[in-house]
C-alpha cells in the first residue's frame, strides 16, 4: 500500500472502435447503445445532433402530407435507414418506398433499389452531408427522387431534384420557397408555411 488514493477512472461515453476497413451496414443492427438515429457514411459511423424545431417540424409536415396523398401501392416512413452498399446505410429524414419492402415489425432498413423518393431536412451540422454526400450517394444508388429542405430566415425552402438516367446524376428541377408544387413521384401541392410554428418567435422572424 503506497498511501496515495487511487484515482477514480474517468466515465463517459465509450464509443466502439471501428474494425480494420470501416464498420458495416449489418453492424449498426448489432452494435450496443448507439445513439439515436446513428448512419453508417463509408465505413463510419455518424451520429446526429439534437434536432431543431424547424428540423422536427419539418419532418412531421412532409411524412403527414405525403401519407395523405401518396398512391396506395407505396409506404411513407420517418427516419429509416436504406442499405446502399456494405459501407453505406445513411438514414433519409423522410422516404418514400414501395409497400412490398415493408414486411415486419422489427424491420430495421429498406433496399435502395425501392427507394421512390429521399428527402433531407438540413441541420447546421448536416449541411456538407446533406449537400454534397448524400445526394451523390442516393444518385449512385438509382434512387430517382431526391430533395433538400432548408431554412432561410425560418421559411422552407426544398430543392428538388430528379435523376438524370443518362449521366446517373441529379439535375435541378425546382426552388419551391412557399409553394411546393409537382407532378412526380406523384402530384403534390403543398402550402410550405404549414412548417413554420403557427405562433412566429422572434428567432424566425
Amino acid at each position: 500500500m503506497s498511501g496515495v488514493p487511487e484515482t477514480p477512472e474517468a466515465t463517459g461515453p465509450h464509443w466502439p472502435v471501428p474494425p480494420l476497413g470501416g464498420w458495416t451496414a449489418d453492424d449498426l443492427d448489432r452494435l450496443p447503445n448507439l445513439p439515436p438515429h446513428t448512419e453508417l457514411i463509408d465505413g463510419s459511423l455518424v451520429f446526429v445532433s439534437p434536432q431543431t424545431l424547424f428540423h422536427s417540424r419539418a419532418v412531421d409536415f412532409f411524412k403527414w402530407q405525403l401519407e395523405s396523398v401518396a398512391p396506395a401501392d407505396l409506404e411513407v416512413v420517418r427516419e429509416f435507414t436504406i442499405d446502399i452498399d456494405r459501407q453505406n446505410r445513411p438514414e433519409p429524414d423522410v422516404v418514400v418506398v414501395h409497400g412490398e419492402v415493408v414486411e415486419r415489425a422489427d424491420q430495421t432498413r429498406f433496399p435502395a433499389e425501392s427507394v421512390v423518393l429521399a428527402i433531407e431536412v438540413v441541420s447546421p451540422d448536416s449541411k456538407a452531408r446533406d449537400r454534397e454526400t448524400k445526394p451523390l450517394k442516393y444518385a449512385r444508388a438509382g434512387i430517382r427522387h431526391y430533395w433538400r429542405v432548408e431554412t432561410d430566415e425560418g421559411r422552407a425552402v426544398v430543392y428538388v431534384f430528379e435523376l438524370e438516367p443518362a449521366t446517373g446524376t441529379y439535375t435541378p428541377t425546382g426552388i419551391f420557397h412557399d409553394r411546393l408544387k409537382v407532378s412526380v413521384p406523384f402530384t403534390l401541392d403543398l402550402d410550405l408555411a404549414g412548417i413554420t410554428p403557427r405562433r412566429r418567435t422572434p428567432e424566425s422572424e
